[in-house]
């Protein structure tokens, strides 16, 4: 028999550390899109991070980020335009779940780059808020900073515009982002009409390669994250050329869908072609790379390197080129753990768990950050925080297993979004809005994060033949299931694993599969399902029978505020609208979708005022509170408003199907 003494001191407290674990680990969260168990925080967060991107009575959410000037994406109510930076982050990450309508938001906002890209014939004026405007001759194949109807900045619009060179490294994350979306949709009569473009756009990069070096020439603001990067300063104190990292990691990423791109559409010579280039490119960053394995930012055509960590001059560490090496996989696993190591020693480059572009700041600006707020480190270009760049960073840190800097970050923009200060760039560091005077914020930006705690988990590498999973999925989660789907083509990919660890065990749909291995599964586009639920067994846990949920069915709320009263209306005609089109067995057109997108909309409002009125919301200070309740309104006005100018234009369309869906939504309107 065990003495006493013994059982208190040591088998008791071992036997309540285990009980508590096991307690731990069945603690069991269910939330709108995600449910589990295990890391119940984490959990919510994933939970939180979806519900951003469908209305919402609690948080902003990208529907409120609707124009019906071009029936898409505007990156802000103070920021009329489309930005290819500050989309770049966002929409890489939300591209795998996005639904329409946001699809055709989206698109829609980045064909104002890709209707006006440059061809080298047609001017463009560059205007300017002091009325300084510039006429330009952008290339052929240069995209832009910026796009609006009959709008297009074609070199970076702040800063001394004069010396600027092209949008280089825009039209880089302008071909990723658009080949991205086209490996996801797998649409031919889009991949017809877009890949000629995205063609052009590869061949004006191609145009600023150096042979014998395989890296490629940008003047001043010709990188992503403009104008904070100078290009190279020549003795009599004029700007020229160097070799921009960044311009030739995002290209190697572009090139890596475009390769894939052109295998779908039957391009083989092409592919080929591509595939030369980018391996060429890869093979030039052996001269942009450090001893310790990290990048610099440039290199001057005389040898000079800046963003050497250290360095008496230009002694700084340079974030985008390097976190978006790791998150894109144009580094490999070796050195992609040397960069992180590198990030991780130098606390100063996250503050405020965010990270800032550089650190420390820059000396090698054309602009003397001394005395001039916004070129001072911490602010803007120079070491401030831009949520697209975050996206990417939770990227690499899914990739290298860094879970509990994802949590960091996304509990930092929780400390906006429960604010209603959703804004971009933040100031100090990562830890101010940058328009305080507003009562709220918002820019799609700040969605960054968000949509890449959500594509972190699984990755999702497409591909002309594939789809591949890379489950990163945190130890302190024991189960997960996402609820929502994931594009794949036409097909709908649903995901939940249990355990941790390795991949032992995949199931499809209850069957058995078995094209995987220890860290992917790989799903071909002719044998997956339509509908795919896909279970994945990690570490040797045993899956479990298959459970799916339906989704809720689609109903107008009940309006009990009488602010909303005036909207109300809308939200019935789209409900009319979806009636009258599924007795057509039109059910699944892209009006159905815009219309639920004004139900659910009026429902987020109407929801939010009932909490409100509960006192289960916390009140924001009185002129935030007024705006923060009148964007709900907002939303719903403008996604109607959308929604009737889209469908009147039917009438002038060749389709006979969108002819009669315009005829029913006249008949509603009568």
């Amino acid at each position: 028999m065990l003495k006493k003494s013994v059982f208190i001191t040591v088998w008791l407290p071992l036997c309540l550390i285990l009980l508590l674990g096991n307690f731990a680990s069945a603690q069991r969260f269910e939330g709108t899109y995600y449910s589990g168990e295990g890391d119940t925080e984490y959990l919510e967060l994933l939970d939180i991070a979806r519900r951003m991107f469908a209305p919402d009575p609690e948080f902003q959410n990208v529907s409120m980020l609707y124009t019906p000037r071009w029936n898409g994406f505007v990156e802000g109510p103070t920021w009329g335009a489309w930005w290819v930076q500050n989309s770049y982050g966002t929409t890489y990450c939300a591209l795998p779940f996005y639904q329409e309508p946001y699809i055709t938001f989206l698109q829609n906002a980045q064909d104002l780059w890709f209707d006006q890209m440059g061809d080298g014939k047609h001017e463009v004026v560059q205007h300017r808020k002091n009325g300084n405007d510039r006429h330009f001759l952008p290339p052929d194949g240069a995209l832009c900073d910026c796009a609006a109807p009959g709008y297009f900045m074609p070199k970076q619009g702040d800063g001394k515009v004069d010396i600027h060179d092209w949008g280089m490294e825009f039209t880089a994350a302008g071909l990723l982002l658009q080949t991205e979306l086209l490996l996801i949709s797998r649409d031919q009569e889009a991949i017809t009409h877009y890949l000629p473009m995205l063609e052009r756009c590869a061949e004006f990069i191609e145009s600023r390669r150096d042979p014998k070096m395989n890296l490629f020439w940008a003047g001043p603001a010709g990188n992503l994250l403009a104008p904070s990067y100078a290009g190279y300063k020549k003795p009599d104190g004029t700007y020229d050329m160097a070799y921009l990292t960044g311009l030739s990691i995002t290209t190697i990423a572009a090139l890596d869908r475009l390769i894939e791109l052109e295998k779908l559409a039957g391009h083989q010579d092409k592919a080929d072609l591509y595939k030369e280039r980018r391996d060429a490119a890869r093979e030039g960053l052996k001269h942009v790379t450090t001893d310790e394995g990290y990048f610099i930012k440039s290199l001057d055509p005389d040898g000079v390197k800046h963003g050497v960590y250290g360095a008496e001059k230009y002694g700084y560490f340079e974030a985008s080129p390097n976190h978006d090496a790791i998150a894109f996989r144009v580094a490999d696993e070796q050195q992609a753990k040397k960069i992180y190591r590198k990030i991780a020693s130098l606390p100063g480059l996250r503050p405020h768990d965010f990270v800032i572009a550089n650190y420390p700041g820059l000396d090698d600006m054309y602009e003397e950050p001394e005395g001039n707020w916004l070129w001072s480190f911490g602010t803007w270009v120079n070491g401030g925080h831009w949520s697209t760049c975050e996206a990417r960073m939770v990227m690499a840190y899914y990739r290298l297993g860094q879970y509990e800097d994802a949590r960091r970050s996304m509990l930092q923009l929780m400390k906006f979004a429960r604010q209603f200060r959703m804004d971009n760039p933040l100031v100090e560091f990562g830890n101010k809005v940058y328009q305080p005077k507003e009562p709220i914020n918002l820019c799609y930006d700040s969605f960054g994060p968000p949509a890449a705690l959500i594509r972190g988990l699984f990755e999702y590498l497409y591909a002309a033949q594939n789809l591949i999973l890379i489950p990163h999925i945190p130890p302190g989660i024991a189960a997960l299931d996402q609820k929502f789907p994931i594009r794949f083509g036409e097909k709908k990919i649903y995901i939940s694993t249990i355990g941790n660890g390795r991949v032992t065990s995949v199931r499809i749909n209850g069957e058995e599969w078995t094209d995987f291995n220890r860290d992917m599964i790989r799903l071909p586009y002719e044998t997956t399902p339509d509908s795919a639920h896909i279970q994945i067994g990690l570490g040797g846990a045993e899956l479990q029978a298959l459970k799916t949920t339906q989704s809720a069915e689609l109903q107008m709320p009940k309006i009990e505020s009488e602010e909303l009263k005036d909207v109300a209306g809308y939200g019935e005609k789209a409900q009319q609208l979806i009636e009258s089109l599924q007795k057509e067995n039109l059910g699944d057109t892209y009006a159905v979708t815009h219309a639920s997108l004004i139900i659910k909309a009026l429902a987020a409002a109407q929801k939010r005022h009932t909490l409100l009125s509960e006192k289960k919301l916390e009140l924001l200070p009185e002129e935030s509170q007024k705006a923060a309740d009148r964007s709900y309104i907002d939303t719903v006005t403008r996604l109607y408003e959308g929604l009737d100018e889209t469908l009147k234009k039917y009438a002038e369309d060749s389709s006979p199907q969108k002819q009669q869906i315009a005829k029913l939504w006249k008949d509603i309107q009568d």
